[in-house]
């Protein structure tokens, strides 16, 4: 019997084998069928790994109900400049302003972007398509059945983050009485 199928082994270390190979996020389901588990056992497992990995210069990333290895987001610079990409990382105020409308409020079309930025975003969108921020995901029932984005695993790895779930809380403008007074009376 091999470490990797004795059920002495930790499933967090088994994960954490198959995890550093996995080309691309996987489902835990994927992972339940490789270990020949139950998914109680491998959230369990994916804990446990995230748990390990808090003090080391890995973290478990989620998105869109996948999981996967990703380099910690204090380390972001130093690999940067490893694998020489520090000039590739650069987004424009506009680039931004577009990926915080979809990360907001995704699935989202790109006519609902223009809406909320008040300009045209088709080169904004194509631009973060191209860069692999954003993807998209299907169509919207409507006329046109326009297109629906989604943000990537790699924006979560950009902004160095586990899952949209932890971007901060949206905070809207507050409007005060005395300009809604001021309005009425003018």
């Amino acid at each position: 019997m091999t470490d990797s199928e004795n059920p002495l082994v930790p499933t967090a270390i088994r994960l954490e084998a198959l995890l550093f190979v996995a080309a691309e996020p996987v489902l835990p389901a994927q992972l339940a069928a490789a270990l020949e588990t139950t998914s109680t056992e491998i959230e369990q497992g994916l804990r446990a790994l995230e748990e390990s990995l808090a003090a080391r210069g890995l973290r478990l990333q989620r998105h869109a109900g996948r999981v996967q290895l990703t380099t910690a987001p204090e380390f972001a610079a130093l690999v940067e400049r490893f694998l020489g990409l520090e000039a590739t990382t650069r987004l424009s105020r506009a680039a931004l302003e577009t990926l915080a409308i979809i990360a907001y409020q995704q699935p989202v079309t790109r006519p609902q972007v223009d809406a909320v930025r008040g300009v045209n975003s088709d080169g904004m969108m194509k631009s973060l398509l191209a860069k692999g921020l954003i993807q998209e995901t299907g169509r919207a029932e409507g006329p046109g059945r326009p297109i629906l984005y989604n943000t990537t695993p790699e924006f979560l790895q950009h902004f160095g983050i586990n899952s949209v779930r932890d971007l901060p809380a949206l905070e809207l403008p507050q409007e005060s009485d005395e300009q809604d007074v001021g309005l009425l009376k003018g």
